[in-house]
């Protein structure tokens, strides 16, 4: 006895589903739709801005931590942090101009990737967790404000 697996089209060729899946959208073809994994993908987007958005702040602060507290790396490494810090900034605003709700995402995890940014740090510079405050030195906004550094 032979068992048939049957591969839907999603699992063959995604780009292929995908461009079938806008098709039928478009075209009002619902009853056809492969809904199972329309509502998979469709809540992975919401995942994968988060979760972006989420690493982004992390790194941010990190930056923000080491030009405010590494100064036996400050002149050497002074221009990338700064390019870094200006680039996830960019990359947070980005995302915030195209879901402006993510902003009350952000204030949510602000603390948690604050913690999360300077783990990170003190990975990097191995000094000492006491000398690096627990609790963010600066607001949301400030961390956002492109006019601002520690």
């Amino acid at each position: 006895m032979t068992t048939e697996i049957k591969i839907s089209l999603y699992e063959q060729d995604y780009q292929l589903w995908l461009d079938q899946t806008l098709v039928q959208l478009r075209t009002g073809d619902f009853n056809n739709i492969d809904l199972e994994n329309l509502i998979e993908e469709v809540e992975s987007l919401g995942k994968s801005d988060k979760h972006a958005i989420s690493s982004y702040l992390m790194r941010l602060f990190e930056h923000l931590l080491k030009l405010k507290y590494w100064e036996s790396e400050r002149e050497m490494c002074l221009r990338g942090w700064l390019v870094e810090i200006a680039n996830f900034r960019i990359e947070i605003e980005k995302r915030l101009e195209t879901s402006p709700s993510l902003k009350t995402f952000l204030q949510d995890n602000f603390a948690k990737q604050y913690k999360n940014g300077r783990k990170l740090f003190l990975q990097a510079s191995n000094l000492d967790p006491r000398s690096i405050p627990e609790q963010p030195c600066f607001t949301l906004d400030r961390a956002l404000d492109e006019n601002w550094l520690p």
